[in-house]
């Protein structure tokens, strides 16, 4: 595989924000990987993003563990200017948490993040509006779903592509799983997508319902499909499946990248995919 630094000239994907998702995946163990593969491989993609100019996108949390610290803390090392990592944040996300400790939080991120925080309808707010300093967290099952939807929209709106790694099948907040509405909206918009399913998860599932996958990974016996699923085979095209993710892959590249777990590969082609989108649609970034 060439190297993501032979793949794109420097500034390539400058002004072009790349949306990430990624969450623990079910298959992880049977596929003798762990947590921080998934980060690895993570931090490859930033880095060659941050290589070639451009900059991320992340809708999740602040939880000192999860991935948004770590996708701030890779930033950083590569020595990315400020501002270059676009945090967003649910309404249901950060009404849960104290508005002291989101200061914390966001402080802990360095200059390199910017964090968002959205109303129910995905609207940019100030994270104090019609808040006290405790919690207020969202309990109507409806109204949650309904603020991580709008919360996937805006981002959708502000990226120029989405790269899908890992995600549960079940056991979602919203009307489905997170890395599956995501990339529903993707796909919906003609974004570009990049579906890095060598582990396994949700990820894995797209790729195959999309007929661009290898089919490499045996299902769960007795786990049922992600909830969702049969709306992503509706972009399904019988001739070219690799058609409908509009990034810039042919179909064997599309492929392997549903396949490989190496950190290396993964980056090198959603990078690949990158710079033939940016070359062909210019200055179009957001």
């Amino acid at each position: 595989m060439t190297n993501v630094r032979e793949l794109l000239p420097h500034d390539a994907l400058r002004g072009r924000r790349i949306g990430v998702s990624i969450s623990d995946s079910p298959d992880l163990g049977r596929l003798g990987l762990l947590t921080s593969h998934l980060r690895l491989a993570l931090g490859e993609i930033a880095r060659a993003v941050l290589v070639a100019g451009g900059s991320l996108a992340y809708g999740g949390h602040l939880e000192p563990t999860g991935f948004t610290p770590f996708l701030a803390q890779e930033l950083e090392r590569y020595g990315a200017s400020e501002g270059r990592l676009l945090v967003c944040l649910g309404w249901p996300v950060h009404r849960e948490v104290a508005l002291s400790e989101l200061d914390r939080r966001e402080e802990a991120l360095g200059l390199v993040a910017r964090v968002v925080y959205l109303d129910p309808h995905g609207e940019e707010i100030p994270k104090e509006t019609d808040r006290g300093e405790a919690p207020e967290p969202t309990t109507d099952p409806v109204a949650m779903a309904d603020g991580l939807t709008a919360m996937r929209r805006y981002l959708t709106a502000h990226v120029d592509a989405r790269v899908l790694l890992g995600g549960r099948r079940s056991g979602a907040a919203g009307r489905y799983p997170g890395l599956l509405e995501e990339a529903l909206l993707a796909l919906e918009s003609g974004q570009p997508l990049y579906l890095a399913g060598g582990f396994g998860g949700v990820t894995a599932d797209i790729a195959d319902a999309l007929g661009v996958g290898l089919e490499w990974l045996p299902p769960v016996d007795g786990a049922p499909p992600a909830d969702g699923l049969p709306l992503i085979r509706e972009f399904r095209d019988a001739e070219e499946p690799w058609r409908a993710l509009a990034n810039g892959l042919d179909g064997a590249e599309n492929a392997r990248l549903a396949a490989s777990h190496r950190p290396s590969d993964v980056a090198s082609l959603v990078t690949l995919g990158l710079g033939r989108v940016a070359a062909l649609d210019g200055d179009g970034g957001i």
